[in-house]
């Protein structure tokens, strides 16, 4: 019995110390993170880029797996933030200041916890009409039937905020009457003639105004002198851009329009370390977002901080100094 009672013990000892080593301590397998990036509607940038961030991610940061999801855009991509559903997000800086401030669509709710990660690219606001279209000025569409963007989307602000400089109201049927769609079926509704104009914010090019252009002739209104003073003025946000001409098929002039910045931002509760290495995948990476993206090209290391409208999460901030960008 005492040799029996001495083997059984020694079986468990052993078993215990293997269980140990394959277990337990440093040498242990670490939990994997999940990641999920809200991008927007799949016809813009931000999806086939958030696609190529994620597959960046998961396959050079050790322990991460991420994915990218189509969303309505920046407000939403804040809610989702909010409700833990999404660790990153892309985001219009303007959208992301009334976030964080707690102002326009957030009145009285100001979203805290949103930190930024770097600036991307411009979004320029492409406000496209048919070439034989007797719109000539964003003032032009009183009465006319056209698509704001999504509901709850960035762009649907952007539009408020545009068409309001001119005096319009989309939201008054009698006055502009608003069709809500993602930028996919926008095109599609003004090739078909359903809609007289659209509006599509995103880089250059962007794949929704590529795709109208490549079926009917269009033209992308420039904004006026005077208006364009006023819109910086009111929205410091926005700034001048020019979209140079052949960006589109037929396009044979400069058109001079707005841009925000496009901004990627996160949660403050993820850790300093998983931040900068994101932060630094991405600039070591660059060329795979290009290769989704030509976009992508704008996302410059000196232009780090640029419209930055949240504070810098630990991470990237330790990453711009070990480059120079932050002190």
């Amino acid at each position: 019995m005492k040799k029996q009672a001495i083997f059984v013990l020694s079986g468990l000892v052993i078993l215990a110390l293997i269980i140990a080593g394959c277990g337990g301590g440093s040498g242990g397998a670490q939990k994997v993170q999940n990641i999920n990036i809200a991008t927007a509607t799949t016809g813009g940038v931000y999806y086939p880029m958030g696609n190529a961030m994620a597959q960046m991610f998961s396959k050079q940061i050790p322990n991460v797996k991420a994915s990218a999801q189509a969303t309505a855009g920046t407000p939403q991509n804040v809610l989702l933030m909010q409700k833990k559903e999404a660790e990153i997000a892309f985001a219009q800086n303007g959208v992301a200041y009334y976030a964080y401030q707690g102002q326009a669509m957030f009145d009285g709710k100001p979203v805290k916890m949103l930190r930024g990660i770097t600036h991307l690219y411009p979004n320029v606001m492409h406000i496209v009409v048919k070439a034989d279209s007797d719109i000539k000025s964003v003032k032009d569409f009183a009465g006319k039937r056209f698509v704001p963007g999504a509901v709850g989307s960035a762009t649907e602000i952007n539009s408020k905020e545009i068409l309001g400089l001119y005096g319009l109201d989309y939201k008054d049927k009698k006055n502009v009457k608003a069709d809500y769609l993602g930028y996919t079926e926008a095109a599609e509704a003004l090739k078909d003639g359903r809609v007289d104009g659209i509006l599509i914010a995103g880089g250059l090019p962007t794949a929704a105004v590529l795709d109208a252009a490549s079926s009917v002739k269009i033209r992308i209104l420039s904004i006026e002198p005077d208006m364009m003073a006023k819109l910086v003025k009111e929205m410091p946000w926005y700034y001048e851009i020019k979209i140079p001409k052949g960006t589109y098929i037929g396009q044979t002039e400069d058109v001079t329009t707005v841009a925000v910045a496009n901004i990627l931002i996160c949660r403050d509760d993820l850790s300093t370390d998983l931040v900068y290495n994101i932060t630094k995948t991405l600039y070591d990476g660059q060329k795979d977002l290009v290769a989704a993206h030509s976009a992508a090209k704008d996302m410059k290391l000196p232009d780090a901080t640029k419209g930055m409208t949240v504070p810098l999460h630990p991470g990237a901030e330790k990453y711009f100094k070990e480059k120079g960008i932050v002190k």
